[in-house]
């Protein structure tokens, strides 16, 4: 599995600690991790709604196949990314959000406050929760008895909003293209994107775009 990290500005202080407590999944699990940013407060400001587009692209060019993402609440990170095509994230309190999200939901990224309770052993809370995140293959079920009609009602949801949302690369042309480039004009997106996303017409456009 290859995870991307992204953070926004109001919360690029903490990253090296979310990267870090990802990293102990890596090792254990054997996945990828890629930090996509921010790194630092000094870098373009990066905003919620852009880490969204991000993630999309991301996602639905199969550079990745989960996202870590989150704001200052998680809130305003999982709207901005459920805005978007092939997008499910769930907002993540605790490990047993984590644990559920994976079994019942099975989707494909999440966000987490990293500014409301914030402090103290934060650090473990992040360790813990990625650890039942990747914990076991996701859309089990919880509890076993539900499985069935959760990946039902998972199905149904992949349906609806492919009629609700329009396709990626149409969203991407139609986008503000100024706006679009700010987003993937980042180093750190130079360095993974290109060489993790598969061969199709999102890579190309994003290509054509000579960032």
């Amino acid at each position: 599995m290859k995870i991307a990290l992204i953070n926004e500005n109001s919360q690029a202080s903490k990253n090296e600690i979310i990267y870090n407590a990802l990293k102990k999944v890596k090792k254990k699990k054997g996945y990828e991790v890629f930090n996509y940013g921010m790194e630092n407060p000094d870098e373009n400001n990066l905003t919620y709604v852009q880490v969204g587009l991000l993630a999309a692209i991301l996602l639905n060019s199969k550079a990745v196949d989960f996202v870590v993402t989150g704001c200052g609440t998680g809130e305003g990170a999982m709207l901005a990314l459920n805005s978007f095509p092939n997008v499910l994230c769930g907002h993540i309190v605790d490990p047993t959000d984590a644990y559920l999200f994976s079994q019942i939901n099975a989707g494909n990224a999440i966000s987490i406050g990293y500014a409301k309770g914030f402090g103290w052993g934060s650090e473990l809370t992040l360790e813990y929760t990625f650890e039942k995140l990747f914990e076991s293959k996701f859309g089990g079920g919880y509890p076993k008895e539900r499985v069935v009609p959760e990946q039902a009602n998972k199905k149904i949801l992949d349906e609806v909003k492919k009629i609700t949302h329009k396709d990626m690369l149409t969203i991407l042309k139609e986008i503000d293209q100024e706006f679009l480039k700010q987003t993937i004009n980042r180093d750190q997106f130079k360095k993974y994107f290109f060489d993790n996303a598969e061969e199709g017409e999102i890579k190309e456009y994003i290509s054509e775009l000579g960032i």
